[in-house]
């Protein structure tokens, strides 16, 4: 399954300074019944968004108005837990594209990596200056580059460098998943098998 093409990614964020999110905080378990991609966000943190009579908990980020955006800053090892994809299906369904965090689950990375929710590592006191300049004005904007692979703090200039497999950098700036790009070098798959011998 295709997703949108990640290119330079420029808008506010959310921010989540909570470490050790687990994919069960992400996506509760009760909640990972369909097999399809679709409608996982609507219970993205859900037991921190909702009270148990399914009101909104007005305290927690999600629910606050003032922060909006493409972009879920959160706390050091993000995506610890179970190896669900779910996890990474409810964050891409609710609208965020990039996770900034100073540590992420290898799985979780992998995972969000997959479907096209770019997850950025970056240092932690560099993390800790992204909390600071959101906190300031949550109307701040973060530039995510992708193919410079630099983060940058608009309202600073600050920036930093991230790392991520040449692979899958390729992938997420053309927006293919795994059989995407193997659909995509199909001819050169059909001539290696004809051209070599068994």
């Amino acid at each position: 399954m295709a997703y949108d093409k990640f290119n330079i990614l420029k808008t506010t964020a959310v921010p989540l300074p909570i470490e050790n999110v687990d994919t069960d905080q992400i996506i509760p378990a009760r909640f990972l019944k369909a097999t399809e991609r679709v409608g996982f966000g609507d219970n993205l943190f859900r037991d921190w968004r909702y009270n148990q009579d399914n009101t909104l908990k007005e305290d927690f980020v999600l629910n606050d108005k003032k922060y909006t955006g493409k972009i879920l800053v959160g706390g050091k090892n993000f995506g610890s837990g179970s190896s669900r994809e779910h996890a990474a299906w409810a964050v891409y369904d609710y609208g965020f594209r990039c996770v900034i965090s100073s540590f992420f689950a290898d799985i979780f990375r992998g995972n969000c990596l997959n479907i096209g929710v770019l997850p950025v590592q970056v240092s932690a006191t560099f993390l800790q200056k992204i909390f600071a300049v959101i906190e300031a004005d949550p109307k701040t904007e973060i530039e995510v580059n992708l193919p410079e692979q630099k983060v940058t703090l608009l309202a600073t200039g600050e920036s930093e460098s991230f790392a991520i497999n040449d692979y899958k950098k390729n992938n997420m700036t053309n927006g293919f998943d795994d059989i995407d790009y193997l659909l995509n070098i199909k001819d050169k798959i059909e001539t290696f098998a004809k051209t070599t011998p068994l």
